[in-house]
C-alpha cells in the first residue's frame, strides 16, 4: 500500500512538472501572466548613446520639457543603466523632488551609485529590480521614465501590471523608442499602445521628434486594471489607439 502511495505521488509529481513545462524558461512570478509573443532584444549596453551625443541634441530637456517635470515631483528612472536621465531628472525635481534610480544590472547599479555620490545627489535613490517587477512602492511617482529600454522586458504583461500601482493620482508612464522590431532595440508604436493597453493603460499623448531619433509616449492609467488571467496577449499586428484615445493638439498621430 506504501509503495502504491507513493508511486501515485510520483506520477502526479511527473504531470506536474511535464504540464509547466511550456513555462520553465520564465520566471515563476510571471507565469500567471500571459506570454509575450514577439522577440526581445539583447542588452548590449546600457547606453544608448554618449552622453555628449545626446546633449547635443537636447535629449533629456526635450523628453523633461514634454513630460512637464518640474520642481518637488517624485519619478522612476527605469533601466537607468550609467545614468543619463537619473542625474537630469535629478537636478529638475530639485532638493524638494526625489529620483528612484532601477536597473536589473547590479554592475549598472554599482556604477551609478559612484556617479550618485561622486555628485552628491541627495535626492537619488537606486533599487535593484527584476525582469518581471519593478519593485516599485505602491501609489509613489508623479512619473515613470522607460527610456530606450521596453524592447529588452521579457514580461511585458508582469512588469506593466506591477508597475501601475506604483503611480500616484494623476500619475503617468513616459516610454521613449525607436520604431522598429522588438528584436532590433525598439518596439513598433503600435505594439506598444496594445501591450500597456492589456494592463489598464491608455495613451495620453504620442510625438515623434527628431531630437529622441525616435518617438515619445506618455500613458496613464485606466479606470480598472485587468486581472492576470484575464489579460489579452497582443499579436506583432496590433492595432492602433481608438480614436477616442488620440492626443492633443501638436501630437503626431501616424504611427
Amino acid at each position: 500500500m506504501k509503495l502504491s502511495a507513493l508511486a501515485v505521488f510520483g506520477l502526479a509529481l511527473l504531470a506536474a512538472c511535464q504540464g509547466g513545462s511550456e513555462d520553465a524558461d520564465r520566471p515563476p512570478t510571471a507565469r500567471e501572466f500571459p506570454r509575450a509573443y514577439r522577440p526581445v532584444s539583447i542588452s548590449s549596453s546600457n547606453q544608448f548613446s554618449t552622453e555628449m551625443q545626446r546633449d547635443s541634441v537636447n535629449e533629456a530637456q526635450t523628453v523633461m520639457d514634454l513630460a512637464n517635470i518640474e520642481k518637488g515631483m517624485t519619478v522612476a528612472d527605469i533601466g537607468a543603466g550609467e545614468g543619463y536621465y537619473t542625474v537630469r531628472l535629478a537636478d529638475r525635481v530639485g532638493k524638494k523632488g526625489r529620483v528612484l534610480a532601477q536597473d536589473i544590472d547590479p554592475e549598472a547599479l554599482e556604477r551609478l551609485g559612484e556617479r550618485v555620490q561622486r555628485d552628491r545627489l541627495d535626492n537619488v535613490s537606486i533599487k535593484l529590480g527584476a525582469e518581471d517587477d519593478p519593485r516599485l512602492p505602491a501609489a509613489s511617482f508623479d512619473r515613470i521614465f522607460l527610456v530606450h529600454m521596453y524592447h529588452e522586458v521579457t514580461e511585458p504583461y508582469a512588469f506593466l501590471w506591477r508597475m501601475r500601482s506604483a503611480l500616484r493620482p494623476q500619475g503617468q508612464v513616459i516610454v521613449v523608442d525607436v520604431d522598429r522590431q522588438t528584436d532590433q532595440h525598439g518596439i513598433p508604436p503600435r505594439l506598444l499602445f496594445c501591450e500597456f493597453g492589456a494592463v489598464g493603460f491608455r495613451l495620453a499623448q504620442f510625438v515623434r521628434k527628431p531630437e529622441l531619433r525616435g518617438y515619445y509616449a506618455q500613458f496613464e492609467a485606466a479606470d480598472t486594471r485587468p486581472e492576470p488571467s484575464e489579460i489579452e496577449p497582443c499579436g506583432m499586428a496590433s492595432t492602433p489607439p481608438a480614436e477616442g484615445q488620440a492626443l492633443s493638439e501638436g501630437k503626431d498621430r501616424s504611427v
